[in-house]
């Protein structure tokens, strides 16, 4: 069975993690999460308020991190997730994170990322060029990193699927589906008695 891999840490958008954690398992694939360390993670719910200039924060979902990034070899995956939530902001400054994202990249295999995840590729130096969607407040950053920003809720770059945050998730992993089964088909088997 094709393998994806998630990477994410503490402070993760909860819904940015489990959606396409659920929906690749639903599409067949195998899905490990790798953080900075193998433990129990904490994640957030990130909503918006009426007359709140940004979004709020609250405690999420605790999730097992089934490997940590220096125990990952990026060969063993199709392709690769970076989810939103405040994790982007010090997942990238580890240097095993860096070597795995920029792996995917050299080898083309597909990536899904979206609102915060913008953070952490460009540190690993792999935005410059490309056309992506992130949280819109990261604009700067993303134009910083030498990167076309498009306020979009699925936006193909290749093999980069991006977007800007929850609530684009029924576009962004259509899309993201959509390349996984061009370049990487799951391989499950089909269930006994279905046609």
């Amino acid at each position: 069975m094709a393998k994806v891999l998630i990477l994410t840490g503490d402070a993760a958008e909860s819904l940015e993690v489990m959606y396409p954690y659920q929906r690749l398992l639903e599409e067949g694939y195998e899905v490990d999460i790798a953080a900075p360390s193998k433990k129990k993670l904490q994640f957030v719910v990130h909503d918006f308020v009426p007359e709140f200039d940004t979004y709020t924060e609250k405690l999420g979902y605790t999730w097992d991190a089934d490997l940590a990034f220096a125990d990952v070899d990026p060969s063993q995956y199709v392709a690769v997730v970076v989810p939103g939530g405040r994790a982007p902001e010090y997942i990238r400054n580890d240097e095993d994170f860096k070597r795995i994202v920029n792996q995917f990249f050299d080898d083309t295999k597909p990536v899904a990322q979206l609102c915060h995840a913008p953070l952490a590729l460009a540190a690993a130096g792999v935005l410059r060029g490309r056309r992506t969607a992130a949280y819109p407040a990261l604009a700067p950053d993303v134009e910083a990193a030498g990167a076309e920003f498009v306020d979009g809720d699925a936006v193909v770059d290749g093999v980069m699927v991006s977007a800007r945050a929850w609530p684009d998730h029924p576009s962004w992993m259509r899309e993201f589906i959509r390349v996984l089964r061009e370049r990487a088909p799951a391989g499950a088997p089909q269930a006994a008695g279905v046609a």
